[in-house]
């Protein structure tokens, strides 16, 4: 049994931002021969309390339809559930505890710390039950949940009271008790971890310039697809993503050889992954951040600008059985960017673009994607909750050209073309 019009059927469960416009993007290479669909909820309106292994078994008992291949660009519950879900229609993908052993800060740590030691800080559990106990590692440090999102609740840590005060918030308490929720049923159905996603992990502060290393892993076979650039802010939140990187071709094999024997320690298969890493300039150490084992959505068209491959085109070959053949340096642009466009103090949205001032935007130059965050009336106003504590994200746009002084100059007719204005400004 096949779907529509002959076509293999693939569930992308827990529906994120990126899926419609990213698939819509490479649509000519799949849409002759995959129906794609996307069961309910989707990744933000995921309720905390949702029976997440019956929706698993539900799926496995064929009533969200007939499936081909079971894919994910959700972080989480996504990746989990789609792997549990192939594994138990023996459909290709990774295992769920492979999914959930990458996903867990602190286990992935240790995986990581046998694999590829040069590259892996120092690291200790911190248990927020216990906001008092000594702080676990010399200040100062870095401390974040073992499970999170975005940047949500990671903190630089110089004093103990800095911890102390971060641990007894309630922003903490109400992230274990709602957000974690799921990912706890998870890991007790598929793992026998003694700690669940309730944790902190604290680190050693890492040093240099920050990147993202995608790649996928078929058959055993790790094949990296390229390397980002993230620039920062002077407050630390995302400004851009640069696709090539600028770093030295060495650097970038270095992070791939990495890169690819931190994958295999952690058993994944059939899936993307993306690592943040480090490059420290002065000293040449490179450094594992975290391992995400997903496809990354926001990135999934810069390599279509450059290489030719949009990601999603892989994400449904590994969901289907078949040989991802990712092509290099045939893209219509030279380099590619993604760029969130932020506030930086607490705000009203005063006008937003509509679906037609989007299109227009996007129209303005080939290949170009915008995602629109927010609406008129909207606060921006709990940058604690909503992403990293010291900015709000409000809208992403993706552009390609052939330097980065055509990218900027492109991105301030699309923003203009957009039309977003907030209260003072």
């Amino acid at each position: 049994m096949v779907g529509e019009g002959g076509r293999r059927r693939v569930l992308f469960v827990f529906e994120t931002d990126w899926d419609r416009k990213q698939l819509d993007a490479c649509r000519e290479v799949w849409a002759d021969a995959i129906e794609v669909a996307f069961p309910e909820p989707d990744d933000m309106s995921c309720p905390s309390d949702l029976d997440v292994i019956g929706f698993i078994e539900a799926a496995a008992r064929g009533e969200l339809g007939h499936l081909d291949g079971v894919t994910s660009s959700s972080d989480y519950p996504g990746a989990t559930v789609a792997a549990a879900i192939a594994t138990r229609l023996g459909l290709p993908g990774p295992r769920p505890e492979r999914v959930l052993g990458a996903s867990h800060k602190y286990y992935s740590r240790l995986v990581q710390r046998e694999a590829v030691p040069e590259a892996v800080p120092r690291f200790a559990l911190v248990d927020p039950r216990r906001p008092d106990a000594p702080p676990p590692l010399p200040t100062p440090f870095f401390v974040k949940p073992v499970k999170g999102a975005f940047s949500v609740l990671a903190r630089r840590i110089t004093e103990a009271g800095e911890l102390r005060a971060l641990l007894g918030s309630p922003a903490v308490a109400e992230f274990t008790r709602d957000y974690l929720a799921i990912f706890n049923r998870l890991v007790a159905r598929f793992t026998s971890f003694e700690f669940d996603g309730s944790w902190f992990l604290a680190e050693e502060l890492l040093r240099g310039q920050l990147v993202t290393v995608e790649g996928l892993v078929c058959d055993g076979e790790v094949t990296i697809l390229g390397v980002v650039d993230s620039v920062l802010h002077p407050n630390g939140s995302f400004a851009r993503f640069d696709y090539p990187s600028s770093l030295p071709e060495s650097v970038l094999a270095r992070l791939g050889d990495v890169s690819a024997r931190a994958v295999r320690a952690l058993a994944l298969e059939r899936c993307l992954f993306n690592l943040e890493m480090m490059y420290d300039r002065e000293t040449g150490h490179v450094s594992i951040v975290e391992v995400n084992p997903r496809i990354c959505g926001q990135f999934a068209d810069l390599y279509q600008k450059v290489d030719g491959t949009n990601s999603y085109e892989l994400a449904l070959a590994l969901a289907t059985g078949a040989r991802p053949r990712p092509r290099r340096r045939e893209g219509c642009c030279a380099l590619a960017s993604s760029h969130p466009l932020r506030v930086f103090a607490p705000t009203t949205v005063l006008a937003a673009p509509g679906p037609e001032d989007v299109a227009a935007a996007e129209q303005l130059f080939p290949g170009t994607l915008v995602w629109s965050e927010c609406a008129v009336g909207e606060e921006l106003a709990d940058f604690d909750v909503d992403e990293d504590g010291g900015s709000h994200r409000y809208a992403v746009v993706n552009l390609g050209g052939a330097s980065r002084e055509e990218i900027g100059e492109r991105l301030e007719r699309v923003e203009r073309r957009l039309g977003y204005r907030m209260a003072g400004s």
